[in-house]
């Protein structure tokens, strides 16, 4: 079983289709991902373990998606030393700025990259990014995705 490259993690199932928009891009680019649906309130001990495991599944970058309070993304970034993208999810009363603002404002020393409420997409396009550090061949896929942005301009 070939080892995946970025981790997806739901908060809950309801946020399926924003992974789905994340998914859809690593499928284009040619990324292994895994997709995984665990809360950091409801199942604490199970994040610890996922966490955990990250190192030995080779996973190197992590998106998670919560809500509300949206404390996934923060937990996750406090148990391991991947980096994590979060992707706020536009629920509740405040319309995902709580999960905004929740996940954009980390302590110090434990960082999580945030994009807009929903954008699992650009969270996906900024894990590709993160990878093409090390992988040429993602550099020339990114720059013919951006292309067909300056195509649309025409």
């Amino acid at each position: 079983m070939a080892k995946k490259k970025v981790a997806i993690v739901l908060g809950s199932k309801s946020d399926i289709a924003i992974a789905e928009k994340a998914e859809t891009i690593l499928r284009e680019f040619g990324v292994d991902y895994s997709t995984h649906i665990i809360s950091a309130h409801r199942n604490p001990n199970k994040i610890r373990n996922f966490a955990a495991d990250l190192d030995k599944n080779e996973v190197k970058i992590v998106i998670a998606i919560a809500g509300l309070s949206a404390h996934l993304p923060g937990v996750l970034a406090s148990l391991m030393l991947v980096p994590v993208i979060g992707v706020p999810v536009g629920c509740g009363p405040l319309c995902g700025q709580d999960a905004l603002f929740s996940i954009v404002q980390m302590p110090p020393g434990i960082p999580v990259a945030t994009v807009g409420i929903d954008n699992g997409g650009n969270a996906a396009l900024l894990a590709v990014e993160m990878l093409a550090i090390a992988d040429e061949s993602l550099v020339e896929k990114i720059k013919k995705y951006r292309k067909q942005f300056k195509d649309d301009e025409k």
